[in-house]
């Protein structure tokens, strides 16, 4: 499947230069909503989220802590798509808590769709 080239350009605008912003995607039928940040922040705070209570945590952090650094050198070609505060709106308006401080990593290549803006649950 072909990657969207308009998606593709606010990924890099993220990873490159700190750009933020409020999407929506079309995944598979379902919305996934939250705020596009850049992969190094991405590994940044996923790294940051995990207590190091024992050996495999701290590999675990390590791991992150080289993937951010990788995220930092600026690669031209983005794969991935990035949110923080994420929600996932699924079939029968199911959602995942929209208060939770979730991250969420996809491909860009399985976006159906997208537009600017999130969902709100709040009336």
């Amino acid at each position: 499947m072909a990657k969207d080239e308009i998606l593709s350009f606010f990924v890099q605008a993220a990873n490159h230069h700190d750009f933020s912003t409020d999407i929506t995607l079309h995944v598979k039928g379902g919305l996934v909503t939250g705020t596009i940040i850049s992969a190094a922040s991405y590994f940044s705070n996923l790294k940051d989220s995990i207590s190091e209570k024992n050996d495999v945590a701290k590999q675990l952090k390590e791991a992150l802590k080289q993937a951010e650094e990788s995220a930092d050198t600026k690669q031209s070609n983005a794969e991935y798509i990035h949110l923080k505060n994420m929600s996932a709106y699924l079939a029968e308006n199911k959602t995942t808590p929209a208060n939770a401080d979730l991250l969420w990593r996809g491909k860009i290549s399985e976006v159906d769709g997208f537009f600017l803006g999130r969902i709100s649950d709040e009336e």
